[in-house]
């Protein structure tokens, strides 16, 4: 597809003397195609030229070479507005999209370079509510994303199967484990005795050092702990999968804290080598009080780990198993702190530096209930399964409503009640907080999934009604250069800028926000012109861009995770 952007550039920087390089990355699109379709500001080149902007606008416009890509170039003030041949322009959009389908947007940008992104991660033996869910619909995005981009992309399941909480639960059980039914309701069941445990503690301080002596003996290997521990951790994985079964999740790797706890003396003794760790009341500890980041513990007072050794020795372990060029923790920001400190000392583990460097923590949000926070200790989280099952039902009931004859009622109510979820999580920047309310999540109504889907719906239902696809040779470009086709075409000509966009700034609200654009564009080509009608060229042109639509649509929904329904 002809890079517009580039040969404006050039076309500039043979009228300065600057690197098209440059140039390229000062150019800008217009908020109104009325301004053009591309923009130089020539502000930007005015220290380094000495020149006002208005003079080097009409420099560059004196001199520059128009050629077949341009079809007018308007100076106005200190800018200069470009206008790309249209014909052309339609051309180059639509011949790509027939060209590469659904990998148009695909590119080698990432090629050689392995990404690893860790997402999900929930906690063994608790509930997957929806601060879960948030966690692992970002990270599976951007997992997706950077795939179809060219990345060697590693997704990680960093399960929290450790831990002070792991103690309390073999506490718990030993107490209590005969009045409860693990293999009934085993997340529902242990989330009792957790529950009822943590009470205890609060209240006798020796049942809390009992749960302490626990986790001591878990990491020693103590026969019966491990074996509880074992059994806690493969059912909860069993049902941790069906909500990745339902939202079509994969992972690479299920490498959990456990599995990085023979790992840990190599860590401590390459820290111990940079001479960084200190002992405080006997336990082993960096200082980073001069970086501002307070202390950061390696080893406790007891003997025992914490998580951040645990993550030091996943750091240490991806560097030599993977030899990564970002890793990326899909963490919520109230662990930024944390992230700050393990990032910092990792520069002593002697691994790469690109491996260094490549450290990045993408905050969220959190996910709140109206009435607070979510707590599994106060039995106040809302669990993903009933969330996912409760949406998919009250789509069912609509459809039974508006549309009781629809083939195959029930899978397309588990993508669109499924997509309206994934969307909600997506369709706002991730750093921002979100207040969970089911009339929020399931509105189907204005920029949601739904919506998104809807409309893809409609492109492939003028198809049908048509009977006919139409061939690319058989499209005269020259009836798609209306400005609502125009807005069409401009925004499905974006799409692999707005994927590089994402991974630059690992924000998945990105390509979100352009679905919905992308969708509102069509309905407003569709709202002003007739698709089907008895001219046939233009019957062709038409529904050959509702085609185009439909393809980029449902990529585009595919890396978030979501799926078309055929019918709504």
């Amino acid at each position: 597809m002809i890079n517009f952007k580039k040969i404006i550039a050039e076309k500039i920087a043979k009228t300065v003397d600057l690197e098209a390089k440059e140039i390229e990355e000062y150019i800008e699109i217009p908020p109104n195609r009325e301004l053009g379709d591309y923009s130089f500001p020539c502000f930007k080149l005015a220290k380094l030229l000495k020149k006002s902007p208005q003079e080097i606008a009409t420099q560059i416009h004196e001199k520059i070479e128009q050629g077949e890509e341009i079809s007018e170039i308007k100076m106005v003030g200190g800018y200069l507005n470009f206008y790309i041949q249209p014909v052309l322009f339609v051309q180059s959009v639509l011949t790509e999209i027939e060209e590469k389908q659904e990998n148009y947007g695909a590119s080698d940008l990432g090629t050689g370079k392995n990404i690893i992104v860790e997402y999900s991660s929930p906690n063994i033996a608790k509930p997957f509510h929806i601060g879960h869910l948030r966690n692992t619909i970002i990270g599976s995005s951007l997992y997706k994303i950077y795939q179809f981009l060219g990345y060697h992309t590693i997704g990680i399941n960093h399960l929290g199967d450790y831990g002070t909480q792991f103690a309390k639960l073999i506490e718990g059980y030993k107490r209590w484990g005969t009045e409860y039914h693990l293999e009934e309701n085993p997340i529902e069941e242990l989330t009792k005795i957790y529950i009822r445990i943590s009470d205890l503690c609060k209240e006798d301080e020796s049942v809390l050092e009992a749960c302490r002596k626990n986790f001591k003996k878990l990491e020693e290997g103590d026969s019966y702990c491990v074996d509880l521990w074992t059994r806690f951790r493969d059912l909860s994985l069993k049902e941790f999968q069906k909500i990745y079964d339902l939202l079509e999740v994969e992972f690479d790797s299920w490498n959990g804290e456990s599995f990085y706890i023979d790992k840990i003396p190599e860590v401590e003794k390459r820290l111990e080598k940079s001479g960084i760790i200190t002992e405080s009341e006997g336990a082993k500890i960096v200082d980073l009080e001069d970086k501002g980041l307070g202390v950061c513990i390696i080893r406790k007072s007891d003997g025992s780990t914490i998580y951040a050794t645990r993550d030091l020795a996943a750091i240490l372990y991806r560097a030599q198993e993977y030899d990564f060029d970002k890793c990326l923790y899909v963490v919520a920001y109230e662990q930024n702190l944390h992230f700050r400190q393990i990032f910092e000392v990792a520069k002593y583990l002697g691994i790469p530096e690109k491996c260094v460097n490549g450290l990045e923590h993408v905050r969220y949000g959190m996910t709140r209930l109206s009435t607070g926070k979510m707590s599994t200790r106060e039995g106040t989280a809302v669990k993903v399964s009933d969330l996912l099952t409760e949406s998919i039902s009250r789509v069912q009931k609509i459809m039974e409503e508006k549309n009781p004859n629809l083939p195959n009622r029930e899978m397309e109510a588990r993508k669109i009640g499924i997509g309206a979820v994934i969307f909600n999580n997506l369709c706002s920047n991730i750093i921002k907080d979100q207040i969970f309310d089911w009339d929020l999540v399931l509105n189907f109504n204005g920029e949601t999934g739904p919506y998104i889907q809807y409309v893809y719906v409609r492109t492939n239902s003028v198809l049908e009604k048509a009977g006919y696809t139409p061939k690319l040779e058989d499209v005269d470009f020259s009836l798609l250069t209306d400005s609502a086709s125009l807005k069409v075409m401009f925004a499905l000509y974006s799409f692999q800028d707005i994927l590089k966009t994402v991974v630059d700034k690992n924000e998945p609200s990105i390509l979100a926000r352009y679905l919905i654009e992308l969708s509102q564009s069509y309905s407003n080509f569709y709202n002003e012109n007739k698709i089907i009608s008895e001219e046939k060229e233009r019957t062709n042109a038409r529904l050959y861009l509702s085609k185009a639509v439909g393809i980029v649509l449902k990529t585009g929904c595919r890396l978030l995770g979501i799926q078309m329904p055929n019918k709504m």
